[in-house]
């Protein structure tokens, strides 16, 4: 009796959805620290610039903001190189690149805002920050992401809006807790 090696058109769509379903998990699974060290660091610059402000009275100190990508890249490549588990996929591309477009869309708004044309520079970067996150968890299909993007884009907006002093800066610190708890949620849920 002849062996079919040849796949129906179910079986090979059952294939696909079941390597798409596991490169999610996977991609999750890890990127539970990246959601936590990008948390952490905006927490702590956050509440530095905020504080340094708040006693010196010099909105110059918002130029710590720049510093970011410098101390958060470093640390990423750090931590990626652990995901020896995580092979590359489309998805995780994907979500690179949705994540790589805000950093590029924050430096260059922050740049014309100082340099150029004054404007509500947190509330922009909140919402976008809020988005970035909100899209990465459709991709991801995981609501826990979404809903923390949604709550920081649309919750940070109001906030930031309702503040014209350096306290906006805060909504930035509450968005770092929100990327901790999103991410320590996550670690729980693909241990």
């Amino acid at each position: 009796m002849e062996l079919n090696n040849e796949m129906t058109a179910q079986q090979s769509l059952n294939l696909i959805a079941e390597t798409l379903n596991n490169s999610r998990k996977s991609i999750l699974r890890n990127s539970s620290k990246f959601f936590i060290l990008w948390g952490g660091i905006l927490t702590a610059i956050s509440l530095a610039v905020y504080l340094l402000w708040h006693f010196t009275g010099s909105a110059s100190w918002n130029f710590l903001w720049f510093a970011m990508p410098f101390i958060g890249y470093p640390l990423a490549c750090l931590l990626g190189k652990k995901d020896v588990d995580v092979p590359s996929s489309s998805l995780g591309t994907i979500v690179g690149k949705v994540w790589a477009v805000f950093g590029v869309f924050s430096f260059v708004l922050s740049a014309i805002a100082v340099f150029w044309v004054p404007m509500h520079i947190t509330l922009l970067i909140v919402i976008l920050l809020g988005l970035a996150e909100s899209v990465s968890g459709v991709l991801l299909k995981n609501w826990p992401i979404i809903i923390a993007g949604f709550i920081l884009g649309v919750g940070g907006a109001v906030i930031a809006s309702l503040f014209k002093t350096e306290a906006q800066l805060l909504v930035f610190t509450l968005g770092g807790v929100l990327l901790c708890v999103t991410g320590l949620i996550v670690k729980n849920q693909y241990k």
